[in-house]
């Protein structure tokens, strides 16, 4: 019989707001704590779509476990509403950036009411909130009171669309992560936070925390720590070159030098360069592309030789050409670096195009050919003076010795990680509490003056000079110097989206405190998160940032730990049904509405948890969601036939005891796809065997995390409700008995001469006499074998028995 999904949907969900049965406790001693969060959700105009359905949906069958089996579950919700995507759908369509997002947020809730999530609803959390962003600002204020965020004029990646500054990490191949747009290269003076100041930490507290090895190595390879050596060139006109290398075992390879078209002593060269329009032209065309463009390995090597300008080798004494190339980026190392084309493929590929010599100096390769990059530390050295003969990991350590008692270089720890671009030149987003006095310089407002509130404007239009609407706004910007009550403007910049992501996870432990971000009792009962599952796209956005921000925390005294998270996983992408990632563009978005008006909702959670591993990507099919509905029609049907009695059937026993197993197990490690499949089997077996109501009460406790409505409902009609006093959320996890997951009795089949003939029922691991026995006792058996003899008897234990027979 079908069951009206949609009004028992509804019930339940109303029920849950109503009696809140998954309110956490702060503070309760009682019962050990767990904290499962999910990534921050931007509440788009496009509302919740499978992608957000699928990580929300696995945290949720998490804490509904956890919670089951008796612990303090914290798992709240909350809405990252500031940023590029709001303010330009605002602008595009004339609605203020606060309206779009009241409505998106309230679009967004309603669906995941719609969905079921257990989400502590009293904790939600928006960043727009000027009650939320008052701590963004304060936190920030701290920041710059410890001269982790100061100004600084710099070339930076500039959106031509949206018109503001992108860090490094929101550049993707070359575009805008945002809108797709061409980036460019722009100098602008902006806010930076001193993230390169946690570098250290930010890799080695990785050994402290349970993420993913994925996770642990794109954040690793991201920060790129190196340990290497600055050797001090010389250029003829008296300047020093500072080159980084974490080679200096090829210092006598040097045969060129190439200087970054950013760096500042291109400048200061102008009148001493004879062909300064060449290298002019060369910056201007050098601006116009992405760090992501000029990194390329296999890109054309181009540049411009500067004529008037030489470099001195510093062992040598030799001068060498220097060149401006744009593969050479200001922001990693110190904007110049040595050539070695021997010996890096590279500077191999710049030398020939620009007919450079190229000198061996480790003995191995055909470097007429290709570059000779050792990997393996066995190469000699060969025309480098008093290190022939050394091998390359001899001859390191001995020529950092070397120009470190030189007095021409010292050991250096590099970083490719660079400090964040935390300014945006836009309306939508946390006003920075500083002003700007001639007299006294940058001030930050008073703590007691926070939050600062956005103006109320009616245009927020972009401006045409790229600065940000609020630098229009002059009745808001010219103000008075909290320090000497001169006047003063305001900055006009804005934070950026990632500011208030960068801590909601605590606000959530106390999101109603106006004293503090959250109190000392909230911290410190709550923190660490235990678990926290997010995408992998945000491995070097948010949770870079997040941790950043709270080391600096921690060090302020501010928080308890020093990292965040305990526990990060991440979920695979849902694609579209062509297996290509879903877009509006292509018109293969999912809209979990439409599933859910066809299906049900718990329909829905099912089949995104059972398309495939988790972790995995996984490729959606509309005819594949029918599968989960024939499930749950199937759990419906069996709950209808339930005798009425709370033993367990004898021949589920086994089956239910090895699927409690199964499920706990599975939910645990994210296999929820291959627990889904275990209750399938389970169902499957139980209805061939009939049920009770004691069977039911168990198969619906394992499968309400996953489809809490239906099972809420049956839970109440079978009677366990009334008879517990709980909702089946909050009745106790089964536990499995591990003796009773192994069957005690076995279905065998019979064979004559192969041929099948019947089945008998024993006991586990019966001797062949005893099924010989049983089986000949079978009618069908009896008739295959009489006036035979069974010259032959082979048995398959627990699964056959072929009796071997001829005419006597």
């Amino acid at each position: 019989m079908k069951y009206d999904f949609t009004a028992i949907e509804k019930k339940w969900q109303e029920k849950w707001l109503e009696e809140k049965p998954f309110t956490a406790v702060t503070g309760d001693k009682t019962r050990e704590k767990f904290y499962g969060l999910i990534e921050f959700p931007y509440p788009s105009g496009q509302g919740l779509h499978v992608g957000h359905a699928r990580p929300f949906t696995a945290m949720d069958i998490i804490c509904r476990k956890k919670r089951m089996q008796g612990y303090n579950v914290l798992f709240p919700i909350g809405f990252d509403a500031f940023g590029l995507p709001t303010e330009n759908y605002a602008i595009k369509n004339h609605v203020h950036p606060a309206i779009v997002t009241k409505q998106n947020i309230a679009n967004f809730t309603k669906q995941l009411h719609m969905l079921g999530y257990s989400f502590d609803w009293d904790r939600v959390v928006d960043t727009t909130d000027p009650s939320y962003y008052k701590w963004t600002q304060w936190i920030f204020l701290q920041l710059f009171k410890k001269g982790l965020a100061y100004k600084a004029s710099m070339p930076v990646n500039w959106c031509t669309s949206c018109k503001c500054v992108l860090a490094n990490e929101e550049v993707v191949e070359g575009v805008c992560e945002r809108c797709g747009s061409e980036v460019i290269r722009k100098e602008k003076s902006q806010w930076m936070l001193a993230i390169t100041k946690y570098a250290d930490r930010l890799i080695d507290d990785l050994d402290d925390v349970d993420y993913i090895e994925r996770v642990k190595i794109q954040q690793r390879n991201w920060i790129g720590r190196s340990e290497g050596t600055e050797v001090d060139f010389t250029a003829t006109n008296g300047d020093k070159l500072t080159v980084y290398t974490t080679r200096c075992d090829t210092l006598f390879g040097v045969t060129y030098m190439v200087i970054s078209p950013e760096h500042p002593y291109l400048a200061q060269w102008k009148d001493q360069l004879t062909n300064w329009d060449a290298v002019e032209d060369y910056r201007q065309e050098a601006a116009r592309k992405s760090d992501f463009e000029r990194g390329e390995l296999n890109k054309e090597k181009t540049g411009v030789r500067l004529e008037g300008i030489e470099a001195v080798h510093p062992v040598t004494g030799k001068h060498i050409p220097i060149f401006v190339s744009d593969y050479v980026l200001m922001g990693y190392g110190t904007g110049i670096v040595m050539g070695v084309p021997g010996h890096d493929q590279r500077d191999w590929d710049f030398a020939t195009a620009f007919g450079l010599p190229i000198v061996e100096v480790v003995k191995g390769g055909d470097v007429t050919k290709c570059a000779f990059a050792l990997k393996d530390d066995t190469g000699i050295m060969v025309n480098s003076d008093f290190l022939n003969g050394l091998t390359v990991k001899e001859a390191i350590p001995t020529m950092k010795k070397w120009v470190t008692e030189h007095g021409i270089g010292r050991p250096k720890t590099n970083f490719k990680l660079r400090d964040w671009v935390f300014s945006r030149q836009r309306y939508w987003g946390e006003p920075i509490p500083l002003v700007k006095c001639e007299k006294c310089g940058w001030v930050p407002l008073p703590e007691e003056q926070l939050p600062l509130l956005l103006p109320e404007v009616e245009s927020y239009e972009l401006t045409d000079d790229g600065e940000s609407p609020l630098s229009k706004m002059t009745d808001w910007v010219n103000t008075t110097c909290p320090k000497c009550g001169g006047p003063a403007q305001r900055e006009t910049d804005t934070m950026p989206q990632w500011a208030g992501s960068c801590w909601y996870f605590l606000r959530y432990m106390d999101p109603h405190n106006d004293k503090a971000l959250a109190s000392k009792e909230a911290l410190e009962y709550w923190s660490p998160v235990d678990w926290y599952n997010g995408g992998m796209e945000h491995t070097t956005l948010h949770l870079l940032y997040s941790r950043f921000w709270h080391k600096f925390l921690y060090d302020i005294g501010a928080v308890p730990t020093k990292e965040p998270y305990a526990k990060r996983t991440s979920h695979g992408m849902i694609l579209g049904e062509g297996g290509e990632k879903m877009s509006k563009s292509r018109g293969n978005v999912v809209n979990p509405n439409d599933i859910v008006a066809q299906y049900g909702a718990d329909t829905m959670r099912l089949y995104i948890m059972f398309v495939g591993d988790f972790e995995q990507a996984a490729t959606w099919s509309t005819d594949a969601v029918k599968g989960s509905k024939r499930f749950l029609d199937k759990v419906w049907n069996l709950a209808e036939s339930a005798a009425d009695s709370q033993e367990l059937t004898p021949a589920n026993e086994a089956i239910l005891h090895k699927t409690i197993k199964k499920v706990t197990d599975d939910i645990d490690t994210l296999k929820m796809n291959t627990a889904i499949a275990a209750m399938m089997t389970a169902v499957n077996e139980m209805t061939a065997n009939g049920v009770t109501k004691g069977d039911m009460g168990i198969l619906l406790r394992l499968l309400n995390p996953f489809a809490p409505h239906i099972t809420e409902e049956l839970w109440e009609q079978l009677g366990f409700a009334a008879k517990t006093g709980k909702m089946c959320c909050q009745a106790e996890w089964p536990v499995y008995d591990a003796s009773k997951t192994v069957a005690s009795s076995v279905e065998m089949a019979i064979q004559v001469n192969g041929k099948m003939k019947g089945t008998v029922t024993m006991p586990v691991d019966s001797d062949e006499e005893a099924v010989k026995a049983a089986a000949l006792s079978v009618d069908k058996v009896q008739k295959a074998t009489e006036g035979m003899q069974i010259v032959k008897t082979i048995l398959v234990k627990n699964r056959l028995i072929n009796l071997i027979v001829k005419p006597q």
